[in-house]
């Protein structure tokens, strides 16, 4: 009975907010799921279902949202899911990279062997390996190779495996199999999509078996991943975030995100501020 009168209370109040208060919510929402139906939107708040299609047409009107049959979604999950090819990511969101990369940077120490995965956000943090010694870097991105090929101190081993020329970087059994002679201390893992409910999730299985291969190689295993992907799903899971040991994101991520996030046991999450 506590808890039935504890959700009749949310709704009552729910139900006594002005439109600004109501399309936020619904905003919060859709960076958790992607996806509202305007049945659930009514359940919700307590509301004539013209009342929440006035606000859906509100935020369709600002480009947060566009409707669909019977709900709404978010506009970035409608697959304005960031560029895959690595020309396109290449200057994309760069201050918030690097703000990423220089605090995953913090966890990095002299005599540690690294995984870096593919992407910009990891090709960031090259720079923070310059003044470290004795460590060996073990990737599939050739651009990271490349941005170490002059730093001393610094050992590299690309793992080879098949191309994918859109990103500049290799997976597949072949790269797997490099992986599973190693033993990492850790793995940065980059992502295009994350989310609370569905974890890390890529485009293709080849990516799907190097990431779980590096994450099996390596003690602790980081997330880096900028917050305009959270929200995002691709068609293959990777990973849930509780078996993550860090997230490392830009604190643009939504409060109910990071609140999410926090209560949900998952791994422990830094925000950074990207200037």
């Amino acid at each position: 009975m506590k808890n039935i009168m504890g959700e009749d209370a949310i709704a009552s109040e729910e139900n006594q907010l002005i439109p600004a208060q109501r399309q936020q919510i619904i905003i919060d929402l859709l960076h958790k799921a992607g996806v509202a139906t305007i049945k659930s939107l009514v359940e919700r708040f307590g509301v004539s279902h013209m009342t929440i299609r006035r606000d859906i047409a509100a935020l369709e009107q600002s480009g947060r949202v566009i409707s669909t049959p019977g709900g709404v979604k978010l506009t970035s999950w409608i697959s304005q899911a960031p560029p895959r090819g690595r020309t396109e990511r290449s200057t994309l969101e760069m201050p918030r990279k690097r703000a990423i990369a220089e605090q995953a940077g913090k966890m990095i120490q002299d005599n540690m062997m690294l995984i870096i995965d593919a992407g910009t956000t990891c090709q960031a943090l090259t720079p923070f390996l310059v003044q470290r010694r004795g460590m060996c870097v073990v990737t599939n991105d050739f651009y990271v190779v490349d941005s170490l090929f002059t730093t001393p101190g610094v050992s590299v081993i690309h793992t080879g495996g098949a191309v994918d020329s859109d990103s500049r970087s290799s997976s597949g059994v072949l790269a797997t199999k490099v992986l599973e002679e190693i033993n990492a201390d850790l793995y940065f893992m980059s992502s295009g999509a994350w989310n609370l409910d569905d974890g890390v999730t890529t485009t293709s299985t080849d990516k799907v078996q190097f990431k779980q291969a590096a994450m099996r190689s390596a003690t602790a295993t980081c997330l880096i991943a900028d917050s305009t992907k959270y929200g995002v799903r691709e068609s293959y899971r990777v990973a849930a975030l509780d078996e993550l040991d860090e997230i490392i994101t830009d604190d643009d991520l939504s409060q109910s995100a990071q609140s999410d996030i926090a209560q949900g046991q998952t791994a422990h999450i830094t925000l950074v501020h990207a200037e």
